[in-house]
């Protein structure tokens, strides 16, 4: 018999079918409090606490055993601050000079107008696979899909973009990790390939911890995101007390002057666009976290703005620390040379530990919540070989096909390495590109509700699990919305723009060059192919009726 749904109207994913699993399940009993030490209480599929899916059709199977700085640490991973700020440093410093810092304030405001609209949406469907379902119910169910699919093949990338960060700290740590070829450089054949070899090794391990047991992963996350923290503070600590020169280098252009000032932050903007994305995933960690309509909208926020804050501290703390702005040197090694030539070998090889740490924990991350979007998606019967997906391992609390299927995918984009050095920023950005357009595809149904005034009669009823209105831009709504949706399809379009001086420096591979956009075309045609596919079969399996 299948549960009924308690949303209005507007919001209900027209056409998405009910999962055999889902039942009804006794509503939500006595509050339970979690706190950061011990954050991680499992509690079996169908306890009392476990309520909230109800209205939603489904039936609690994932293990709700996260508390309020397990949620955090979610999201806080998957942004990893240290992970991508070590990463694409370099990157944002060749197109941008000292000038590009100012691209950090810029891009962390327009993603927090997106996370205020997250978090409106996280306090009232506190489900996995947040932006299909979000999607699904502020549209329909075939807008909805194409949101999760283009979501979740941007998580997949995601994961290789983040894997592929070993390179960055590795050699600098320690030559002998330069185990093919003598050029540690990313960008160079041998580094890319050696980025490729520690990027599989480091995915064959989060696989394994992601088909383990929740409380596995949720320990290692935690343990992480604190020493990433720690860290980070420590970093920028040191990287101030050795400054080099004063805060008002960030207004010098350098090389920014041979593109323009405009149009070096424009590039410089990467580097931000790439650390201030997955905040989302503390949403998608929903059914799994106790009072997530309380918890969810607060950590997505916190998270990103902590790591926001220490970002961009990181980034000045580099740029006043390094020994040269001018010898080649910072544009090429990045981070990883000023902690080694300002704060000594040991204290700066100490650090890049730390880095590595981040980085190992970041995958992670990033493959639990693409992990959740394929399991959310399948429930729903949206995706081949759903069934398979779609099951939960009772005793672990995880599903463990999805974890495979991301690993697979996500090592076999690292191949792409060992065919050209260019992949390592193409993998990147496109992963940027696919993220930020599906954040649009949520922002821009919501700001429609919005105006049609459904959405925000809808939410004023609404409480959490502790009894208080659920979390509301009230009056600030519509004006947040559309300049988060604005600001969203701007930096889509300045991401996938095919700059050859960007993409395709050596010449001679447009495909390098168009990569992003190639990319995201196949993606969307393969999506609609399979949706055709999906819907002729159906019709054809349809009993007949006289």
């Amino acid at each position: 018999m299948r549960a009924k749904q308690l949303l209005p109207n507007f919001c209900r994913p027209t056409g998405i079918p009910h999962s055999p699993f889902r039942s009804p399940v006794p509503k939500a009993g006595a509050a339970v409090t979690t706190t950061a030490p011990s954050d991680v209480h499992s509690e079996p599929p169908d306890s009392p606490g476990d309520g909230s899916l109800a209205e939603f059709g489904y039936r609690q199977e994932l293990h709700r055993s996260l508390g309020r700085y397990a949620s955090f640490a979610a999201g806080f991973s998957f942004i990893s601050v240290l992970t991508t700020v070590f990463q694409f440093f370099a990157f944002g410093y060749t197109f941008g000079g000292p000038v590009f810092f100012w691209a950090w304030p810029a891009v962390l405001i327009g993603q927090l107008l997106v996370a205020a609209c997250f978090a409106e949406l996280a306090a009232r469907y506190p489900i996995s696979g947040a932006i299909y379902q979000w999607s699904s119910r502020l549209s329909n169910l075939t807008f909805g899909w194409f949101a999760g699919w283009i979501m979740v093949i941007g998580q997949i990338v995601v994961v290789a973009a983040a894997a592929l960060a070993l390179q960055v700290v590795l050699p600098a740590i320690w030559s002998g990790f330069q185990l093919i070829g003598d050029d540690p450089a990313p960008t160079s054949a041998s580094g890319a390939a050696n980025a490729a070899l520690f990027g599989v090794i480091l995915l064959v391990l989060t696989t394994f911890v992601n088909v383990i047991d929740i409380r596995v992963m949720s320990l290692i996350n935690r343990v992480g995101v604190t020493a990433e923290i720690i860290g980070a503070v420590l970093i920028i600590v040191l990287l101030l007390t050795h400054s080099e020169r004063s805060p008002g280098i960030t207004f010098h252009t350098g090389t920014a002057a041979q593109s323009g000032l405009f149009g070096a932050l424009l590039v410089g903007s990467f580097a931000a666009a790439y650390v201030m994305i997955g905040f989302d995933s503390a949403g998608e960690m929903s059914e799994e976290t106790h009072h997530p309509r309380r918890t969810a909208p607060r950590t997505i926020l916190t998270a990103l703005g902590a790591a926001g804050l220490l970002g961009g501290l990181i980034i000045l703390g580099g740029l006043l620390a390094a020994p040269s702005l001018t010898d080649g040197r910072l544009g090429v090694e990045g981070l990883s040379y000023v902690l080694t030539s300002s704060l000594g070998d040991g204290v700066g090889r100490l650090l890049l530990a730390d880095v590595v740490v981040a980085i190992a924990v970041a995958t992670l991350a990033i493959q639990t919540a693409a992990c959740r979007m394929l399991f959310s998606m399948a429930r729903d019967g949206q995706l081949p070989f759903s069934r398979r997906l779609a099951k939960v391992n009772p005793r672990t609390g995880m599903p463990s096909a999805p974890a495979l299927v991301v690993g697979v995918l996500a090592a076999a984009l690292l191949l792409l390495n060992f065919a050209s050095p260019e992949a390592f920023l193409a993998i990147g950005t496109t992963c940027i590109v696919m993220l930020y357009l599906a954040y649009a595809m949520v922002t821009g149904p919501l700001l429609w509700q919005r105006l049609r005034g459904n959405f925000a009669a809808e939410g004023a009823a609404g409480t959490d699990e502790t009894g208080r209105p659920y979390f509301s831009l009230g009056r600030w709504g519509v004006p947040v919305n559309a300049l988060a949706l604005l600001y969203g399809l701007f930096m889509t379009v300045n991401l996938a723009w095919p700059r050859a001086e960007v993409y395709d420096p050596a010449g001679g591979h447009w495909y390098f060059q168009w990569f992003t956009v190639l990319f995201l075309g196949v993606t969307l045609v393969l999506g609609g192919a399979y949706r055709v596919y999906r819907a002729r079969t159906t019709v054809a399996e349809a009993p007949a009726y006289a």
